[in-house]
């Protein structure tokens, strides 16, 4: 008799927990899909509030890891960098063995490449190689893990076609300087940055300027040798070179003339620089 008492009981407790459970999975569906509006509709700063409050009451929820992923993309996409940054690298270390981690290291890389466009790029077209390339190297950095990491990853592809842009805007960011350093009269270190886009940058649209401004910071600093020999190279690699004349011979005073207008310039129409 006193089993068959706490029968009913024990049944009680079983719907109570049921249902407990019920609402709590809605919960948690509502806040996810309250969030995902959000980020349909571009209210993306919205979105990562829904999106924290809902991994923060339910840590260990269906949706709490997707939330992670998607805090990183609403920060991405609010042009915040650092946070979308630091929210990559928190997935990351929580979810190393995740199956769309690769995403997480896809979003950090493209969150520096937009950072690195700038709003003066877009507003003003100004030359991306006149600007600090941190951003620019972190992104080829993050690209780069993204590739050793996941060779076979579906966002590989388009993080191969950014870092050969991104390679590219290293290459002549080294070379802005080194133009720089010979308007400057410093030809050694003017040589230095040409010898390391030739070194380390082939393959690049750099690499024949390179040669030309190691051509002229040698002949500047009297090193006819070093100045042949990478005339030498120049001439049989790149013949059509405009640093090169119908004669085959090389245009002096090349480097210097070939900066353009500043940054500075630019952006105060005319008025200095």
């Amino acid at each position: 008799m006193r089993f068959n008492l706490y029968i009913p009981i024990l049944l009680i407790a079983l719907v109570g927990c049921t249902k407990d459970d019920t609402e709590e999975e809605s919960t948690e569906l509502t806040y996810y899909r309250a969030a995902q509006a959000d980020l349909r509709s571009g209210r993306y700063n919205d979105a990562v509030d829904k999106l924290q409050l809902l991994e923060s009451r339910f840590p260990f929820g269906r949706y709490a890891e997707q939330a992670q992923l998607e805090i990183i993309f609403a920060y991405y996409r609010s042009a915040q960098p650092e946070s979308a940054r630091s929210s990559a690298d928190r997935f990351i270390r929580l979810h190393p063995q995740h199956p769309n981690v690769d995403y997480a290291y896809y979003l950090r890389g493209m969150a520096s490449f937009e950072e690195d466009q700038g709003i003066f790029a877009t507003i003003l077209s100004t030359d991306p190689t006149k600007r600090d390339p941190g951003a620019a190297r972190d992104s080829f950095n993050d690209f780069s893990v993204l590739l050793q990491k996941f060779p076979e990853s579906q966002y590989a592809s388009d993080a191969q076609k950014k870092m050969k842009y991104l390679k590219n805007l290293l290459a002549e960011s080294e070379l802005d300087t080194a133009r720089y350093y010979i308007k400057r009269g410093a030809y050694i270190a003017a040589a230095n940055r040409g010898r390391h886009v030739f070194e380390n940058f082939q393959g690049t649209t750099a690499v024949p300027d390179a040669l030309a401004i190691m051509v002229e910071a040698y002949r500047l600093l009297d090193l006819r040798d070093l100045a042949d020999q990478s005339f030498a190279v120049l001439l049989s690699n790149f013949p059509d070179h405009r640093s090169i004349d119908v004669k085959g011979n090389f245009v002096e005073d090349w480097a210097t003339k070939r900066n353009g207008r500043s940054f500075l310039k630019i952006i105060s129409f005319g008025l200095f620089g």
